[in-house]
């Protein structure tokens, strides 16, 4: 039986997870690494006061919040516990975003002050004109003209500690996820809420400790990756490995090679991608680095996102030798809540419930369903959101009581292993990434060959789901491998890559309602 996590009423959770660490003796231990720089605890820890000083120096109040654009370096993490420290929200934004999502993201949360990547400016810059509510932007790693930079403004602050004293209640950080419109929503997070996955599944279940080197592929705007580096080596302490780069394979290999981590986390996307490198190096395809990587280092290795398919494991199990633990979470419930555990992964399977967790799948009137049977997956756990930011109606329809619907549906063996059944909405999951059929509709329809057009799930050879789309072309555009690949092009050129359809099905018309609505489960079919 798992005990209850103690918290005091007055806590502030940013020196919940560093000041034990100082307590400890890891003072000059690195916390995190990226290349060739170290952040130790020591420095996480002046830092974040500095940044809580400058931020209240900034009129920044508590509650307020605090947009991040930023990838994985070492400027993240002083900001996001030093704005916790400050009583602040936290608020950090998926760097793959455009200026529309941006822009959507900064009035939606009233954002007072903006700490922006000196890289990341040029596609952030157009969506702060005229926004009512911000009142600063700071520049990360770097400089633009005019702008104060995080590194300036935290060395004119003062080093004394002032952690404002918040509830494991009140709200300390917001994880927007998209919504099935394309509009990101914010599912807030309270103070208390790291807390259940740092011991439910990072200690209890996974089993990591001080000793253990970790290195994430998901990204820290991510659940997923928030998680994985920023709070669980905090939790455990070990060490993360951070990489700011985009996670391609040759890249992800030489980070495991430099590092040499005890566990990786990523999407099945990319362990495919590994895998498949790593076999054209082995066939000689392709030039292999002076030492083919074996990855012996790697005690297991952490999968979610999406459903890793069988094949996936069994390749990987043959050629590294060790376990992929599959496991599934939710923004809403902010990290892994069913996994594997290691040791005793069974492949195909989402995993048995986290300690701390529950679940029950359920039919359409909410009742429990038999054994064997698929229903709809419900979890529970002290780390769920209470609710999204100003979407009250969507609040009321995932969130039921202690109760959050996922959207995902499952079926249940007697061993108490989960096995995923697709989804119970439209929405994609790609790459680990929820996709609106909407918006990726919505790029297509913009060609003029387009009549109409439906976007669907569809597994490619490897079992991992890619964006499909229905096209009906336009009268006077005959359907063709040329329009196909004109129509990618143009989707291309207004969606991120993995939004972008894999293939395209020309069709004379779609399946649709009485009312004329698309039915696009007629397509998955």
């Amino acid at each position: 039986m798992t005990e209850p996590i103690a918290l005091s009423n007055r806590f502030n959770a940013a020196d919940r997870f560093i000041l034990p660490n100082l307590e400890a003796g890891r003072v000059d231990k690195p916390y995190l690494i990226c290349g060739e720089e170290r952040l130790t605890y020591g420095e996480l820890d002046a830092r974040a006061h500095r940044m809580a000083n400058a931020l209240r120096e900034l009129g920044i109040a508590p509650e307020q919040r605090v947009v991040l654009i930023l990838p994985d370096t070492l400027d993240f993490p002083p900001c996001f516990w030093g704005i916790l420290r400050a009583g602040a929200v936290a608020v950090p934004l998926n760097t793959l975003w455009g200026a529309g999502q941006y822009r959507h993201c900064l009035e939606d949360s009233r954002a007072r002050a903006l700490i922006v990547d000196a890289a990341l400016w040029p596609q952030v810059e157009p969506a702060v004109a005229g926004l009512r509510h911000l009142r600063h932007v700071v520049v990360a790693s770097g400089n633009v003209a005019g702008l104060p930079t995080c590194e300036t403004l935290m060395e004119s602050a003062s080093a004394e500690p002032a952690t404002e004293a918040m509830s494991p209640d009140e709200p300390a950080f917001w994880l927007y996820t998209s919504g099935s419109t394309g509009a990101p929503k914010a599912a807030v997070h309270l103070h208390h809420d790291m807390h259940y996955p740092a011991r439910h599944f990072a200690q209890e279940l996974l089993g990591l400790g001080a000793g253990d080197v970790t290195f994430s592929a998901s990204k820290l705007f991510f659940a997923y990756g928030l998680g994985n580096s920023l709070y669980f080596p905090l939790a455990t302490g070990g060490t993360g490995v951070l990489m700011p780069e985009r996670p391609t394979p040759e890249g992800l290999f030489a980070v495991l090679a430099r590092h040499r981590p005890t566990v990786f986390y990523a999407v099945p996307t990319l362990f495919n991608a590994l895998l498949e490198l790593h076999e054209r190096w082995e066939a000689g395809e392709q030039e292999p680095p002076a030492e083919l990587p074996r990855l012996e280092h790697l005690r297991f290795a952490v999968s979610a996102g999406e459903p890793l398919p069988e094949e996936i494991y069994r390749r990987w199990r043959e050629r590294f030798g060790t376990e992929i633990l599959d496991g599934i979470g939710t923004t809403e419930m902010l990290q892994t809540f069913i996994s594997n555990a290691p040791g005793a992964s069974r492949p195909g399977s989402t995993g048995r419930v986290v300690p701390g967790y529950d679940a029950r799948l359920v039919d359409e009137a909410g009742r429990d369903v038999p054994e064997g049977e698929v229903g709809s997956l419900w979890a529970k756990g002290e780390s769920a959101s209470p609710f999204y930011w100003n979407r009250r109606e969507k609040t009321r329809q995932t969130m039921l009581g202690e109760w959050l619907v996922t959207g995902d549906r499952f079926r249940r063996d007697g061993e108490g292993f989960y096995y995923y059944q697709g989804r119970s909405d439209d929405m994609l999951k790609v790459g680990g990434v929820f996709v609106s059929p909407v918006e990726v509709e919505a790029a297509l329809l913009g060609h003029a060959a387009v009549s109409e057009c439906a976007v669907v799930g569809h597994a490619d050879g490897q079992g991992l789901v890619r964006a499909k789309a229905f096209v009906v072309p336009r009268e006077g555009h005959a359907p063709s491998g040329g329009l196909a690949e004109s129509l990618i092009a143009h989707a291309s050129a207004q969606l991120p890559r993995f939004k972008t359809p894999r293939w395209i099905e020309f069709r004379e018309e779609l399946p649709k309602t009485a009312t004329g609505k698309i039915q696009r489960f007629m397509l998955r079919q």
